[in-house]
C-alpha cells in the first residue's frame, strides 16, 4: 500500500507576475509530486493530459515520481496573473482536460488520497465515495469552486458539497475560497461550518497571515513562515499540503504538521516553479523540529 496517491490534471501555466512572465507545467499534481520527492514517503501521481504534452510525465518519472498518466485530447491550460499582492490572482482557462472517471482510474491503493481537482467538472462525486472505501480522502476545494465563463475563471459555491464532504477526512481552503465554499467571513466560523458537514480535519490557509486548523472543537493557529522573498505564490497551497499530510503520516501533531506545511510554502514563495528542496535541506528542517 503506498503512503499517498495525488489525483490531478497537470496544467500548462503561463504565470505573469509583474517581473516576469513564464510557462511551466503546474497544478496541484505537479506541485505536491516535487514537493514529496525527498519526503521518504511512497506515492504516486495519477494525472490526464494530452500526448504533446507527455514530456511533462517523463520528466517527473525521470526525477523517480511515479506517474500514471490518462489519455486526454487536451492538457489544461491556465493563466495566473499576479499584482504586487501575491495572495491574490486572475485567472483564465484556455483549455480543458478529460475528467478523471471511476471507468478510466488505474488500481488505487494508498492510505490517503489527495484529491487536486482544478476545475468543478474533474472528479465526480461517485469517484469520491469510491475512493473514499479504502483510502482518508484529503481534498483542495478549489477546483470544486471554479467555473470558467468565456475564459475567465469564476468562483461559486459547491453545489455538491453536503453530499461529498461526509467522505472526506481532511479539506483545504483559502480564505476566500473558504467564504464562497461556507458564506462565513471569519476563519473560525468557516472551518465550524465545514466540520459540522463532517469533515475531520479542515484546514484554512490565510496567506502571509499564516493558517488555521480544526479538527475535534480545537482550533489551532499557524504562524506564517516568513519566505526570503516573494517571487512566485502559484502552488504554495499545494506544496504546505505536501508537508502537512507528510508530517501527519510520519506521525506528528496537527501543529508540527501545520507548521512543517507552512516552512515548506514560504521556501516555495521564495523561487518561481515547485518547491525543490534538497535531500540535505529536508533532513536540516525536520531536525530543527525536535
Amino acid at each position: 500500500m503506498l503512503d499517498i496517491c495525488i489525483i490531478g490534471h497537470i496544467s500548462l501555466d503561463k504565470i505573469v507576475t509583474p517581473q516576469s512572465v513564464a510557462f511551466k507545467p503546474g497544478g496541484t499534481s505537479v506541485y505536491m509530486a516535487k514537493a514529496l520527492l525527498h519526503s521518504g514517503l511512497t506515492y504516486k501521481l495519477v494525472t490526464a493530459l494530452s500526448f504533446r504534452e507527455h514530456q511533462f510525465v517523463d520528466d517527473l518519472r525521470a526525477e523517480g515520481i511515479e506517474v500514471d498518466a490518462v489519455p486526454s485530447p487536451h492538457t489544461v491550460y491556465f493563466e495566473n496573473i499576479y499584482s504586487f499582492d501575491q495572495d491574490h490572482r486572475v485567472q483564465r482557462v484556455e483549455q480543458k482536460a478529460l475528467p478523471f472517471r471511476v471507468a478510466n482510474l488505474p488500481p488505487i491503493d494508498a492510505k490517503i488520497v489527495h484529491l487536486g481537482p482544478l476545475l468543478y467538472d474533474d472528479i465526480p462525486t461517485k469517484l469520491i465515495e469510491k475512493l473514499s472505501k479504502k483510502s482518508l480522502i484529503s481534498l483542495d476545494a478549489q477546483g470544486y469552486l471554479r467555473h470558467v465563463r468565456q475564459k475567465k475563471v469564476v468562483y461559486q459555491d459547491w453545489a455538491d458539497k453536503k453530499k461529498v464532504l461526509p467522505f472526506v477526512h481532511t479539506l483545504k481552503a483559502n480564505e476566500y475560497e473558504m467564504n464562497v465554499l461556507t458564506g462565513q467571513k471569519d476563519a473560525r466560523e468557516g472551518a465550524r461550518y465545514l466540520a459540522d458537514l463532517g469533515v475531520q480535519e479542515v484546514i484554512i490557509t490565510l496567506g502571509s497571515k499564516g493558517s488555521l486548523i480544526y479538527k475535534d472543537g480545537t482550533f489551532y493557529p499557524i504562524m506564517a513562515a516568513q519566505p526570503t522573498a516573494v517571487v512566485d505564490a502559484t502552488g504554495c497551497g499545494d506544496t504546505y499540503m505536501a508537508g502537512y499530510l507528510w508530517r501527519r503520516l510520519q506521525g506528528s501533531s496537527i501543529e508540527e504538521a501545520g507548521e512543517f506545511g507552512s516552512i515548506l510554502a514560504a521556501l516555495k514563495i521564495s523561487s518561481s516553479g515547485p518547491f525543490s528542496g534538497s535531500p540535505a535541506l529536508i533532513s536540516s528542517l525536520l531536525n530543527q523540529e525536535v
